[in-house]
């Protein structure tokens, strides 16, 4: 039986580790002590480790024959170095800023298999888009519409965080990149809001986020590609609001002669808002919509996925969809049914024949099921 070290223990690592357990060694890593006993109250094997520190991931992973990566995006860059200088092949959902392809010759050169962004957006469609890709003649275009929200819409933000609140901010700040007519286009994240109706759901609105990321690279003879972020109406302007007066900018300033960063006061006041209580129900919606050519005409792909809060297991949807993708991935790789080694985000997980189909029947095994549209 593979050894499967899961690095860090918090709402989608903890879903991945206990969804790992039956058919793997399962060791969890993590700082927090109350994170690590949840995980002993499941009948996980726990490890205390400061995965903050390469040393401490080097040490946490050295027994292990596979590692999946569940660390903040701010740490995963770091972490997934660590995890390949040990010699370790990888899956992670970390969805760290910077470009992966910068590891993919420290990957090469340990001949190891690092599977990044594996979750549900960046990861589904992304193993979708390269599905595709190798059936039809040529793609045209590719969009994504995807959110994480709670049942029950609390006031002011009516929002909660499926996962890490600081990346969730990230979503808010980082600047978006889609591709119109051939040529990549940068616009603010929040913008471009739409109104869209979705069936048991009602009204949502989109805006543009940063979630083609490795697409732009992989397929840059798709002319026109979009990734958008679905929330209950009236949330961009609460966080335009926000972000445009200053309160997500990391530069300190001095308040009462304290010098403070902006971000850190505002993620003290904001995060315990954001937090999601153990029995707080989530759903998780998604629309991937596909258009193209295959033998001379033309042809359209649309994928739906609507996933609700488990309320047996007390899993959020939003650990399910995000983990239980990452997951289906290691048993991809652990049967042989994913080898190339390098740096491979998910579209290159999708061009392997059957791969899509299996991590599909995956999810589908655990209720996460897409429909056709």
């Amino acid at each position: 039986m593979k050894h499967v070290v899961v690095l860090g223990a918090g709402r989608v690592g903890g879903a991945m580790a206990k969804d790992l357990a039956p058919d793997f060694k399962v060791t969890v890593a993590d700082r927090s002590e109350a994170a690590l006993a949840r995980m002993q109250a499941a009948g996980l094997t726990t490890l205390a480790a400061d995965l903050s520190n390469p040393d401490g991931v080097k040490a946490a992973v050295a027994g292990a024959d596979l590692v999946v990566g569940s660390v903040p995006g701010f740490m995963g860059f770091a972490t997934a170095k660590a995890v390949l200088e040990a010699g370790k092949p990888l899956v992670d959902i970390s969805f760290f800023d910077e470009d992966c392809f910068e590891l993919d010759a420290l990957a090469k050169q340990q001949n190891l298999t690092a599977i990044v962004d594996c979750g549900i957006a960046p990861g589904c469609h992304n193993i979708i888009l390269g599905d595709l890709s190798r059936q039809w003649d040529r793609i045209t275009s590719f969009e994504t519409l995807v959110g994480g929200l709670p049942v029950i819409r609390t006031w002011p933000y009516e929002y909660k965080a499926g996962f890490s609140p600081i990346d969730v901010i990230e979503e808010y700040t980082r600047p978006t990149r889609y591709v119109k007519d051939g040529k990549v286009v940068v616009f603010p994240a929040l913008s471009e809001p739409e109104l869209l109706d979705f069936p048991g759901l009602g009204t949502l609105e989109s805006f543009n986020t940063d979630g083609l990321r490795s697409l732009i690279k992989s397929f840059p003879g798709i002319p026109d590609m979009k990734e958008k972020t679905l929330r209950y109406p009236g949330h961009i302007e609460k966080m335009r609001m926000l972000r445009e007066s200053g309160f997500f900018n990391k530069e300190k300033i001095r308040v009462a002669g304290v010098d403070i960063s902006p971000l850190d006061l505002t993620t003290a006041l904001l995060f315990p808002m954001w937090f999601m209580e153990e029995g707080d129900e989530d759903f998780t919606v998604m629309r991937v919509t596909v258009e193209g050519e295959k033998d001379g005409r033309p042809v359209r792909h649309q994928l739906n996925l609507l996933d609700r809060y488990d309320r047996a297991t007390k899993t959020t949807s939003m650990a399910r969809t995000t983990g239980y993708t990452c997951t289906a991935a290691v048993r991809l790789m652990a049967k042989g049914g994913f080898s190339r080694k390098g740096i491979c985000p998910p579209e290159f997980v999708g061009q392997e024949a059957g791969a899509w189909s299996f991590i599909r029947e995956d999810l589908a095994k655990r209720g996460v099921v897409f429909t056709e549209g």
